[in-house]
């Protein structure tokens, strides 16, 4: 069967003030950034688009925007004055989701029983759920027979087996409930996971962290994931930008029952005013954190070694949960842009056979492989795409579809 091989594909992450969105070209699996932008500060005063990566149109435009429908209209309006034709163009759009619950462990286009399996995961991911959600429905208004497909978060750690997703909590709160552990940057993890086994020539044993404001690490065996940091909520695992990560469970009643405090307030300090942001006596950029720390601050400096010990802990845990490590590899804002951190975490994981080229984990941007000829461990540094990995997932569902209508044809 011939498949039509020239594909445009929107690619939308809807935040609770913002749209991310890229436009890819699909020409026989080759995937081209037509361009792509932000959408910002959505119901706010000074609402904007910002187009980042248009070749001669760069270019920012304020414009009100009430709401999400309106900043994906502002983005389709922009798209067909410079880039369609028509909105026929549009083979389909596909959608960042924070969470799938249990009901989803890949990408899905969406229809009507779909809709109703996200709308009964909101409760799950209540401060950024609705957003996504927002997004998905305004493209439903705006176009209303367009192919919508859903990438979650949490899909590809739905590979996890139950020794390691189960809390050991009272089963009611699990079956009842739905408490158990989820993970998220599971698109990112995914596609860390892919480039990974292009780059080894096999599915090994990697261990991927993803390190930016949110942060968290994974365990992929055989490219399924395997244990995961973040856990219910996206507060858990490892020290963060604003995100305390793992900590004693009655620390929140505690701080609850002594200050007389709401939950709405201790959950507001554990996302927005923990992490390295309180180690570094307020300091939310990690390079203004090692600035400082370079220049004598002492409680920058704690802040380093806490997140280091933080990473180098975890991912040991992680080489004794895969029996062994083949990659390291480090991706997101931190991950890519600090060599620092990727040669602190290096150097006290170095009884692993991890041997750093301190020229290339210097250069900037990192090269794909920063260690030795002679390392045990490949240790490699992946700049983050997630869009890049929804238009893959949501282009292999395009095909999909078609094959299934030549067949019923």
């Amino acid at each position: 069967m011939k498949v039509k091989n020239m594909d445009k594909i929107l690619v939308l992450n809807s935040g609770s003030t913002s749209v991310k969105f890229q436009l890819f070209n699909v020409d026989d699996n080759n995937f081209e950034v037509i361009t792509k932008g932000l959408v910002d500060r959505i119901g706010l005063d000074g609402s904007k688009i910002i187009v980042k990566a248009d070749n001669a149109h760069d270019f920012t435009m304020e414009t009100p925007i009430k709401d999400h429908k309106d900043a994906i209209k502002v983005v389709l309006d922009y798209l067909l004055k410079k880039h369609l034709k028509n909105a026929d163009e549009l083979s389909a759009i596909g959608h960042r989701m924070g969470h799938g619950g249990e009901y989803f462990d890949k990408s899905v286009v969406i229809d009507k029983d779909v809709m109703e399996k996200i709308y009964d995961t909101v409760p799950l991911i209540p401060l950024h759920g609705p957003a996504f959600v927002h997004g998905l429905e305004a493209v439903t208004f705006l176009l209303p027979n367009k192919m919508q497909v859903a990438t979650f978060d949490s899909a590809f750690h739905q590979s996890m087996k139950k020794s390691a997703y189960l809390y050991a909590l009272p089963k009611e709160y699990y079956k009842n409930h739905r408490i158990r552990r989820y993970g998220f940057h599971g698109t990112s993890h995914n596609y860390i996971a892919h480039i990974t086994e292009d780059i080894l020539g096999y599915k090994g044993k990697v261990i991927s962290c993803h390190l930016g404001g949110g942060a968290s690490i994974c365990a992929i065996n055989n490219g399924k994931s395997v244990d995961t940091t973040m856990g219910y909520t996206p507060i858990a695992g490892i020290m963060m930008s604003t995100r305390p990560g793992d900590m004693d469970p009655f620390i929140p009643l505690h701080i609850m029952k002594t200050q007389n405090k709401t939950a709405d307030e201790v959950n507001h300090m554990f996302n927005k005013q923990s992490g390295m942001f309180a180690l570094s006596n307020g300091h939310l950029d990690m390079r203004d954190i090692i600035d400082s720390a370079q220049n004598g601050d002492k409680d920058c400096q704690f802040a380093i070694d806490a997140y280091v010990y933080n990473l180098v802990k975890t991912i040991g845990a992680y080489v004794a949960v895969l029996g062994g490590i083949d990659a390291l590899v480090f991706t997101a804002g931190i991950g890519e842009n600090s060599n620092l951190i990727r040669k602190k975490v290096c150097e006290r994981l170095s009884y692993l056979g991890i041997t750093l080229d301190d020229a290339k984990n210097n250069l900037f941007p990192a090269p794909l492989e920063i260690t030795t000829d002679n390392s045990k461990v490949k240790v490699l540094v992946i700049p983050a795409n997630e869009e890049l990995m929804i238009a893959r997932e949501t282009y292999e569902l395009i095909v999909e579809n078609r094959q299934k209508e030549a067949i019923a044809i």
